[in-house]
């Protein structure tokens, strides 16, 4: 029996949770608190497996609350969130924090979404239940915002760290693409804060995530790390040393020209399970540029990016994933391994190095 404890300051959030979740026989919600003070007060009491955690409560809010959950009871925390821009940006801070995954705010909408919405909240329940939280160790701030001038934004500061390695031969693999989910942003800023800003190749990122989400997670990104950072426009160039972040609810693909790619952003197929998706992101980066691709998969549920790798393979490209025990959610992952189409699985703490290693390889 997997026990949660639901913190949510609006009574039908904490009534509308437990009935998604008890529908589930193998969980049981324990308790209910009205904020973070009271929730910190029946998470010491009960030792659920599992928290859900509201952002904006009286008395003490989310953040607070987490960050004594993750100082002195670390557990698998999922954050209830609006789908604004503030509700974004407050949740990519406590998955920062600690936070492994989040759910929206807007399960009070009367909605056929709301069949897939319970599928998914039980799903990440179970799936983060069972594994041990291992947190990341603090990512190094690379460099910090650079305030824009009154016309133009400011050239960034000399990076104080080593550059890419230059090999004499020339760059071998010019496009990377990541594909990650469940437990992912914290993941994401790992790796690309590990990169140098001379970063030879371009980095194209699936990161499964609502479309409020991923201009904040770009920007986000971009502030820490010495590569550019961000979210995906249709129809511009694919350039080196930057990282683009697919728009949710959109996919991304490239599109191989004479002299240059461009990046198509684009809602088909309408049917696929996610988007954006790392499949389609792969399977085009396969088709696009064949061996001089590196597939890159992370945490997350399911398999999505198993059939865009298997094409990236069959076209002379290499993939590594992220091993089990870094993992939030070892599921895209382990798919890739399963298949035998992982050249090297890695720790979340060695994938920068494994990416720089594997562009010359």
């Amino acid at each position: 029996m997997i026990t949660v404890v639901v913190v949510d300051d609006s009574a039908f959030m904490r009534k509308a949770i437990s009935a998604m979740l008890e529908k589930d026989p193998e969980i049981k919600v324990v308790d209910t608190a009205r904020n973070g003070e009271e929730g910190l007060e029946k998470i010491r009491r009960h030792q659920p497996d599992v928290v859900t955690l509201d952002i904006e409560m009286p008395v003490m809010d989310g953040l607070t609350a987490l960050r004594h959950i993750m100082m002195e009871m670390p557990r698998p925390v999922l954050m209830v969130s609006s789908l604004t821009t503030e509700g974004a940006e407050a949740t990519l801070k406590a998955m920062e924090l600690g936070a492994v995954d989040f759910i929206p705010k807007q399960l009070s909408k009367v909605s056929l979404d709301i069949i897939k919405i319970e599928d998914q909240l039980r799903e990440r329940v179970k799936y983060v239940a069972k594994r041990r939280i291992r947190a990341l160790r603090p990512t190094p701030v690379a460099r910090a915002p650079v305030p824009p001038t009154s016309r133009e934004t400011a050239a960034r500061p000399e990076s104080p760290r080593r550059e890419a390695p230059r090999p004499a031969g020339p760059v071998v693999r010019d496009v990377v693409a990541i594909g990650v989910s469940t437990g992912g942003p914290p993941a994401v800023q790992k790796v690309l804060a590990g990169l140098p800003g001379n970063f030879p190749a371009a980095i194209l990122i699936a990161q499964h995530m609502p479309a409020a989400f991923t201009g904040p997670f770009a920007k986000r990104l971009d502030s820490i790390c010495q590569l550019t950072v961000k979210e995906a426009e249709d129809g511009e160039r694919l350039t080196p040393g930057t990282a683009y972040v697919a728009p949710g609810g959109r996919h991304l693909r490239i599109d191989q020209k004479v002299s240059r790619i461009d990046l198509v952003v684009s809602s088909e197929p309408h049917e696929a399970l996610y988007k954006p998706s790392a499949n389609e992101l792969i399977r085009s980066v396969a088709e696009g540029v064949g061996k001089r691709g590196l597939g890159v998969i992370m945490t997350g549920m399911g398999n999505d990016g198993l059939e865009g790798i298997r094409a990236l393979k069959g076209r002379g490209g290499r993939t590594l994933a992220q091993n089990d025990a870094s993992c939030v959610v070892y599921g895209m992952p382990k798919a890739i391994v399963d298949a035998g189409l992982a050249d090297e699985i890695v720790d979340i703490e060695e994938m920068s190095e494994a990416i720089l290693a594997n562009i010359y390889k």
